[in-house]
């Protein structure tokens, strides 16, 4: 995907060093913009093989609203590293999509907490009103984010119907290129055409704003020499990307989804490139 490397030569030619909390040194490009096309195919990355089941069994569990990864570690162990020892997760995506705390105060002057599910609001007011402009799921919840390991990356996304189409936009506060922004791209485009086969609407485009796009970097002497990202990178710049695959979903309501509604047709992929993740 051109669009893709387009961004890692960005980072690499225009970045700065930075430090980061990890220990781990980061090339950091500041604002960095993408779209793609959803019609050209499902953008999973071919420059090297994606794991497209950890990336679909992560999308049902962000849907599912758990805010524990016990039934997501049966099928992948992404979120191990982030978690107690049961599975509790402090900041679980999918839970402030659909159990989002709001505060109102009731006739008494009193506060109450409910719960909002975003995902059934987009999904209905898509329906109601598709020339919404208030179509925004927010997985930031200020008082989670100063205390959690890990606030959200990839904190809120918001939906636009132009022309009969459902296109996305995705903010991403901070985005490791070689790892997380893969995993990203590919999990918000099939979101939202999940949506979009939900809402009986055609599929737009997908777009990503990356406040702070970096690429870890690390002296090959050093400790932190496993963690270095920009040999794997540049492997990746010099191929060629294959064409894209096609997603087929079944035509079910979007909580009955499961693993098996899903088809992933002919993806075609470079060789696999190890990254380690720096916690």
């Amino acid at each position: 995907m051109r669009e893709y490397l387009d961004l890692v030569k960005l980072v690499i030619d225009k970045g700065t060093p930075k430090k980061t909390r990890t220990g781990v040194d980061t090339i950091s490009y500041f604002g960095a913009f993408y779209k793609v096309d959803l019609n050209k195919g499902f953008p999973l990355l071919t420059t090297k093989k994606m794991h497209w089941n950890s990336l679909l069994y992560e999308v049902l569990w962000y849907l599912s609203g758990e805010d524990h990864i016990r039934n997501l570690r049966k099928h992948t162990k992404i979120w191990d590293a982030w978690a107690d020892e049961d599975g509790n997760l402090e900041t679980a995506y999918g839970y402030y999509w659909r159990h989002f705390p709001s505060a109102q105060r009731n006739k008494n002057g009193e506060w109450v907490v409910t719960e909002v599910d975003q995902i059934k609001y987009v999904i209905d007011e898509i329906q109601r009103n598709p020339n919404s402009r208030r179509l925004v799921v927010s997985a930031w919840e200020p008082g989670n984010a100063t205390t959690s390991k890990l606030p959200p990356c990839h904190y809120t996304f918001a939906f636009n119907v132009n022309n009969g189409k459902l296109n996305c936009h995705l903010t991403q506060r901070s985005g490791d290129i070689a790892l997380g922004i893969p995993f990203n791209l590919a999990a918000y485009s099939l979101l939202t055409q999940i949506i979009a086969q939900e809402t009986n609407l055609k599929l737009g485009e997908f777009a990503h704003t990356i406040i702070d796009a970096h690429i870890y970097i690390a002296d090959r002497d050093a400790d932190t020499a496993n963690f270095d990202h920009l040999e794997g990178l540049k492997e990746q710049l010099k191929r060629e990307p294959l064409p894209l695959p096609q997603l087929k979903i079944s035509n079910k309501p979007i909580d009955d989804l499961t693993f098996d509604d899903f088809e992933l047709i002919n993806y075609q992929h470079h060789e696999k490139i190890k990254f380690e993740v720096a916690v």
